[in-house]
């Protein structure tokens, strides 16, 4: 009955089953949990705030393609998403740029602005560890200050880690701008879906030949048999999109590879405004990394207001737990090799996403590989 199995309804798995779709292609999508959206579902709370249960998210691209595609299912609300640190000199704008550098170095910092400029130019981002392999010591202790209150510690809730043991790719993420802007994100195109993610992904998945089923795993209606997909216990002729963690796919016989998850704590707040901010950072202090006030995010207006604290911890696949957030380093990569040998080896599966792919993706560039991938296999 169906040309095309989607294995999760995230944005990966939303966004393919609805381009194959198009293409003319029936499509079954499953969900393990019982709601479409991945880890970009919100909801409304008990208390009539919406809030995004799994994490907040916030859309920001410069590929037009994407933004055309998903502008579809949903209007925009406008959101320029700045983040703040708490730190020892009060809230600071994060990442650090030029207003950071004068409120923390005072009347030092117009001479530190001048050797930034010279040295790499107005405009520029420049890493943490290029900063302290400088000669100048004014731009090592830039880059040392970042280091120590902005990337160490919250480097190590984050990650479980010591800054050395992670991919560099990972300290790469933590620049310093020689801009004046506190914006988290420098895309052309940032905000939230106008009435949330969740309706956005049930307007794209309303189509005639897409079926979903929720509270549905991969392994629930299909199997692996000499190297092909069984559907229901027949052989499947179609292709086969799969989002979800690889090594689970193959109940981690090689191993599980290690990914980082979260405990959310949310509280309600019987006050207009808790923090003043969308998200603030604890670099510095407390176990959590960070608190999201959902109003400043949402632009919701409401008397109360929730916030959640977020806990890192290493993701051992128990029940309830969720893996957001890759390890990547090379030992991991290997180790992901070996499960991607193995799925190349089944008859039309294909892999995409985070967890699929081990590979930290931004939500457009997810849409934008969806899209690629179903023009590549429907021609």
């Amino acid at each position: 009955m169906y040309d095309v199995l989607v294995a999760g309804a995230g944005m990966a798995g939303c966004v393919a089953a609805r381009a194959a779709a198009e293409k003319g292609k029936r499509v079954l999508l499953v969900e393990k949990r019982p709601q479409i959206g991945g880890n970009c579902y919100d909801c409304y709370d008990s208390y009539g705030v919406l809030i995004h249960p799994y994490g907040p998210h916030i859309f920001h691209t410069d590929r037009e393609e994407v933004r055309e595609f998903l502008s579809r299912f949903t209007g925009w609300k406008d959101f320029r998403h700045k983040v703040v640190a708490r730190t020892g000199e009060g809230l600071i704008p994060v990442p650090f740029n030029l207003n950071t550098l004068h409120q923390v170095f005072g009347p030092e910092a117009e001479r530190m602005e001048r050797k930034l400029t010279e040295i790499f130019g107005e405009g520029s981002k420049v890493s943490i560890l290029t900063l302290m392999k400088q000669d100048d010591p004014d731009l090592q202790r830039i880059g040392e200050y970042v280091y120590q209150n902005i990337y160490l510690k919250y480097t190590m809730k984050q990650w479980g880690k010591k800054p050395e043991e992670l991919d560099p790719s990972v300290t790469s993420r933590v620049p310093v701008r020689i801009a004046r802007d506190d914006g988290y994100f420098t895309n052309r195109y940032q905000g939230l879906p106008a009435d949330g993610f969740t309706p956005m992904f049930q307007n794209m998945v309303q189509h005639p030949l897409i079926t979903v089923w929720v509270n549905t795993a991969m392994e629930d209606v299909a199997e692996v048999r000499e190297n092909r997909i069984w559907l229901q216990g027949e052989p499947f002729e179609g292709q086969v999109i799969f989002t979800g963690a690889l090594d689970e796919f193959f109940g981690c016989r090689y191993g599980r590879l290690p990914y980082r998850t979260l405990e959310f704590e949310f509280l309600h707040q019987d006050v207009p405004d808790y923090q003043g901010h969308s998200v603030v950072n604890y670099t510095v202090s407390e176990k959590f990394t960070r608190i999201t006030e959902f109003k400043h995010l949402t632009g919701q207006e409401c008397p109360g207001t929730t916030i959640c604290r977020e806990y890192p911890k290493d993701y051992k696949g128990t029940e309830g737990e969720i893996p957001y957030y890759v390890i990547e380093n090379e030992e991991n990569r290997r180790l992901y090799s070996r499960y991607l040998q193995e799925a190349q080896k089944i008859q039309g599966v294909h892999v995409l996403g985070r967890l699929a792919e081990y590979k930290y993706y931004d939500m457009d560039a997810i849409a934008e590989r969806a899209l690629q991938l179903i023009r590549q296999l429907i021609s």
